[in-house]
């Protein structure tokens, strides 16, 4: 065989190396970024979005009255041709993540702590608009006829508590009512629509319940090693995955003799609180995932934190929810299926 053959026969095995490597690299990255885990998780959650301007743009252009006037105290931010200026934005926010401590680094914790708090503003202000669509008599608070006003008494008496019936979101709406007074105001009403985020443990305690009924294969309200394997172990192995970077997670078996603290081989709601965040993920949770993702992007010397040049050098990765080539996406976002 001829040098020369001999050389084609390494350029192309290389070259199809090369392919199947970046190719690898092209899926690795697809479930690596926010879209990707939110389509492993199976959940519609919104992007979070990092810039609170960009957050007061997309209210501005739902309400669409007064969306100049309101952004009239922000014009410095915005280039001639209406582009934000998200160089000059990031300089300007920079000294507001850099908390604790005031190093002129942003940290991971001070990076989640932002992007969770503007994850949560966003939520609040939906649920106050989503309350105040439905608030009838507007005396600030929402009753079960007021946000349910096709469910009838006579539904209700049935207490049908299938998934989606009756019944069912009668439970859920008493168990956010923590006043119990018979209406939710607009923090029980933000649990009541993101059960997943709620720290109410009467809520937990029903998505946990709910859960269980999904993977109870045999009906006995708890679960084996294999229903829990089989419904819940992806999506916990999913969320460590993204975590801690693929390889930091336990194998079905030792996780389940980890929650199984009274040894009886079978896990109840109790013993699943500590897997609530894997098993629910809500809009909160997915927030300190898309930090991660967004440092994990941006930290070019791999330290664990950001100076205000490597968010400069990815200034669009900190603004890709509603920013596209220049130009603002007047597309509406996937939003929350609510439960």
């Amino acid at each position: 065989m001829s040098k020369a053959v001999v050389v084609c026969t390494i350029l192309a095995t290389a070259f199809i190396l090369l392919i199947l490597l970046s190719e690898n690299i092209k899926y690795s990255r697809k479930y690596y970024g926010p879209h990707g885990l939110n389509r492993r998780l199976g959940i519609k959650t919104p992007i979070p979005v990092f810039d609170p301007l960009v957050a007061e743009m997309e209210r501005m252009g739902e309400e669409k009255e007064g969306k100049r006037k309101g952004l009239e105290k922000d014009k410095n931010y915005f280039y001639d041709d209406g582009r934000l200026n998200i160089s000059l934005r990031l300089m300007i926010l920079f000294p507001l993540l850099d908390r604790e401590p005031r190093d002129g680094f942003v940290d991971a914790k001070e990076l989640e702590a932002w992007i969770v708090h503007q994850a949560f503003d966003r939520m609040h202000y939906r649920t106050k608009k989503e309350l105040e669509s439905h608030d009838e008599d507007g005396d600030g608070s929402i009753s079960f006829s007021e946000h349910f006003p096709l469910i009838s008494k006579e539904d209700i008496e049935r207490n049908d508590m299938k998934h989606g019936e009756a019944g069912w979101w009668m439970e859920q709406f008493r168990n956010a009512d923590a006043d119990r007074n018979g209406t939710l105001n607009v923090f029980e009403f933000q649990d009541f629509l993101h059960p997943e985020d709620s720290r109410n443990d009467q809520i937990q305690r029903w998505l946990l319940r709910d859960k269980i009924r999904q993977m109870d294969y045999d009906n006995d309200q708890k679960l084996n090693l294999e229903e829990f394997e089989a419904g819940a172990y992806d999506s916990y192995k999913t969320c460590i995955e993204f975590e801690t970077g693929w390889d930091k997670y336990h194998s079905p078996e030792e996780l389940f003799n980890k929650l199984d603290i009274d040894k009886d081989k079978f896990l109840r709601v109790e013993e699943l609180k500590p897997m609530i965040q894997y098993l629910n993920p809500g809009e909160l949770t997915y927030a300190k995932y898309y930090s991660s993702y967004l440092m994990h992007e941006a930290d070019d010397n791999q330290d664990g934190k950001l100076t205000l040049d490597e968010m400069l050098n990815h200034d669009s990765m900190f603004y890709n929810t509603v920013y596209d080539n220049g130009r603002f996406d007047d597309e509406d976002d996937d939003f929350h299926d609510e439960l």
